[in-house]
């Protein structure tokens, strides 16, 4: 069939709800559509001033009268200077510098000229400002060009009206509008005062640049960001400062839902530094405000060294009870039957297993982890009476904004938020308890308070990425081809209804669309410890289990893991026509073979090593992953390179989708390696990295990128490249030693563990 470019509306439909997927689990954001987004951002009826509740920043200044500003996105000073704001969260993903390139892509403007800024917190000027879901650039992609277009048309019209000629015989290059009969110019800076009193065109009416047009999109362009963080600028949340401020740490059960008896608050005000010690009762929503005991100090050291001598008594009575290991003892048991629930069914699946030459049964397991970003969490707060000011490195400030508000019991337009840059957010910081936290201790403790988080509340009070297991069984028909599968899925669930976020799995996972006979069934352990969206949420796990799982049926068929998956993939389609968030065969089929070739599949390697292919689809991303791995006689593994195949679309910032896909990869080489909590009592034994072994430098593999850059819509690519590491490491384990490896972590003290002895699999 042919290829075609879905619908739009499809994409505004299917990006907006893999975004508020990630917000189910708390207050509610505000939730626009491109194209509303469109009429707030870049239609007539924009107010130019970004002077906003008596509130002014450097992001927000009011525009003066020189200043050509056709739309909140970007403005123009007579001195040629082109200030573009960056409206979503900067977490290290880089859309503080790939959004902007958008719109200076249309705008025809010289990357040297632009200065970048972080814009105010503002629904009604920019929609949905939130970094989740790798939906930042397909939400954004069309709304931000045209803010663009908007402003160079504009540039354009005032250019031709001083020049006396039609704006059809202008063109434009470099900040600058040309008259090529004339061979004259004008800068936009020259051009300010002429533009700015002119009507603003509709958007939807505006010719945008074709692909082959653009100049600036698809090169490699350095973060804004990154000489002030390699120097040690003050970016971060860790590094605000506000006139009279104090220090603040808080402390909760170590299992989540009990609540303060009593605590030593008397001997803590006693301690040198301390300002004051208190209990918040909290709201009793895990997502605002638990119960705790909270510190305030001249400074962080004098707030961490009283907490060291704080001794508080839980009730524990409704507190998590969570066990890591009595679930998996349960789930093994649950393993030997199907789930009450029935997720997918097509075909006749007992029928293909009865008939088939061979069938394949396994277990796999995924344990629960923490999210680990660099910077713990923390929160500047400064309550003043009717009003707080916030400082946050969070991914969703407007949630953020809601939540506080309704906490403090105030109007939210009493409530400001400014962004900070976070070090590293991968689905944490979707959840604001931190802010909650900070506002309610500086409310009580009657003085703006810096609240920080040690590594320890971090690894401890986290919103998990939930661990799970799957019994998988497959059928192969004579010549080895996939005629049956099963899945029964074991998972969690806080309320017995639906699985906890990220813990799902659906009738779309591949490859069950494309199988004649597939059953997917589903149990849901009760579950109260919180669990939040983590790096490819549902994906980064299921994955695994999968995909491994996949090649565990291709060696049991004495066949080619290229050439199985090829044949599933079958002739280019959409599984779902018409929406882009579906996985295209054609699309896979071209990332797997791309990976292959770049990795020489069916190459010999030195002796020891092996290759293992894995292919994923997530975010709307299509990657494919071909690891090189080794181990040797004493089991010890080598991850040597990984090569990665994305089909993303059109990629916006080359350096920055690069450095996603590698940062993807030795994220996930460093989780399914080494990273796992043990739950017992509903306390996490880890702490700190002492027990939680990031990966260092020393391990990681050299990251070989290949795009294929369609002519399909952009995706993102922060979460996408992460699902295919894990089974494509696993797989080539397997095929340079024999060993198979069913549950992660896949290491313990540097060897291969959880192996199987029968490793085809087969029976």
């Amino acid at each position: 069939m042919n290829v075609h470019t879905p619908a739009t509306v499809s994409l505004d439909a299917f990006f907006s709800s893999l975004l508020s997927e990630f917000e189910s689990q708390t207050v509610a954001s505000p939730a626009l559509g491109r194209r509303s987004l469109l009429k707030l951002s870049v239609g007539s009826g924009l107010v130019l001033a970004f002077c906003l509740g008596g509130h002014t920043t450097s992001a927000n200044a009011a525009v003066t009268s020189k200043e050509f500003s056709p739309n909140a996105y970007l403005r123009i000073s007579p001195e040629g200077q082109i200030l573009i704001y960056a409206k979503n969260p900067e977490i290290g993903q880089g859309v503080k510098t790939s959004l902007p390139m958008i719109v200076a892509e249309e705008l025809d403007a010289a990357w040297a000229d632009v200065v970048v800024a972080q814009s105010a917190i503002n629904a009604k000027l920019y929609g949905r400002q939130a970094a989740g879901g790798s939906t930042s650039i397909p939400v954004n992609f069309e709304p931000l060009r045209r803010a663009g277009a908007v402003a160079r048309a504009m540039l354009v019209s005032a250019a031709a009206k001083q020049w006396g000629v039609k704006d059809a015989e202008c063109t434009t290059a470099d900040s600058a509008v040309f008259h090529a009969a004339t061979n004259r110019r004008l800068s936009y800076g020259a051009l300010t005062t002429r533009a700015a009193s002119l009507p603003v065109p509709d958007p939807m009416t505006l010719t945008l640049k074709t692909r082959d047009q653009f100049k600036l999109l698809g090169t490699r362009i350095g973060g804004v960001d990154n000489p002030k963080v390699v120097s040690g600028a003050p970016l971060f949340g860790s590094d605000q400062v506000v006139p009279g401020m104090a220090y603040a740490v808080y402390e909760k059960c170590p299992a989540v839902g009990g609540k303060v008896v009593s605590a030593n608050l008397a001997h803590i005000k006693t301690l040198p530094g301390v300002r004051d010690a208190f209990v918040l009762e909290g709201n009793g929503v895990v997502q605002d405000l638990m119960p705790g005991v909270a510190i305030v100090a001249d400074s962080t050291w004098a707030a961490f060294s009283a907490r060291r001598a704080l001794q508080v008594e839980w009730d524990e009575s409704a507190a998590s009870k969570d066990s890591w290991s009595e679930a998996s003892a349960q789930a093994r048991e649950l393993a030997k039957t199907s789930g009450p629930q029935e997720i997918a069914k097509k075909g006749d699946v007992d029928q293909a297993f009865k008939g088939a030459a061979k069938t394949v049964d396994a277990f796999y397991s995924y344990p629960f982890l923490p999210h680990a970003p660099m910077e713990p969490q923390n929160c500047t707060a400064w309550f003043k009476g009717d009003a707080v000011e916030l400082w946050a490195p969070t991914q969703t400030p407007q949630r953020g904004l809601t939540q506080v508000a309704k906490l403090l019991e105030l109007s939210e337009d009493k409530v400001t938020v400014n962004q900070t840059r976070a070090g590293g957010g991968f689905g944490r910081r979707l959840t604001n308890d931190y802010m909650c936290e900070a506002a309610a201790i500086s409310k009580q403790a009657g003085v703006p308070v810096k609240l920080q988080w040690s590594r320890e509340d971090d690894t401890r009070h986290d919103f998990y990425r939930v661990g799970g297991f799957h019994s998988l069984s497959g059928a192969l028909d004579a010549v080895g081809k996939l005629i049956g599968f099963r899945d029964h899925f074991i998972t969690f669930s806080a309320d017995g209804k639906a699985p906890v976020m990220g813990g799902n799995i659906t009738q779309e996972e591949f490859p069950i669309p494309l199988l004649v006979n597939a059953q997917i069934t589903q149990t849901m352990l009760p579950l109260k410890i919180p669990c939040g969206a983590w790096r490819a949420p549902k994906s980064n796990s299921v994955a695994f289990a999968v995909q491994s799982f996949l090649h565990e049926m291709a060696t049991a068929a004495g066949r080619d893991h290229l050439e199985f998956l090829l044949e599933i993939m079958g002739e280019p389609m959409w599984l779902a026509p018409g929406t882009p968030g579906a996985l295209h065969t054609g699309r896979a089929a071209g990332v797997i073979k791309l990976a292959a070739e770049k990795a020489g599949w069916g190459t010999k390697l030195p002796a020891g090593r092996a290759l293992g292919l894995a292919f994923y689809f997530s975010h709307a991303g299509h990657v494919a992953e071909v690891a090189e791995v080794s181990v040797d006689a004493a089991r010890n593994v080598k991850v040597h390179k990984v090569t990665v195949a994305v089909d993303i679309g059109p990629v916006v910032n080359l350096s920055g989708a690069e450095n996603q896909v590698q940062g993807s990869v030795i994220d996930g080489l460093s989780t399914m390696m080494n990273l796992e909590l043990s739950i017992e009592n509903g306390r996490i034994k880890e702490s700190n990295f002492h027990d939680y072994p990031i990966m260092r430098m020393a391990d990681a593999p050299d990251v070989d990128v290949h795009f294929i850059q369609s002519e399909f819509p952009p995706t993102g690519i922060g979460e996408p490249a992460l699902p295919p590491l894990a089974p494509a490491v696993a797989n080539a384990v397997f095929a340079a030693s024999g060993i198979r490896v069913r549950a992660l972590p896949m290491m313990t003290r540097g060897l291969v563990r959880n192996i199987v002895a029968d490793a085809s699999g087969g029976r």
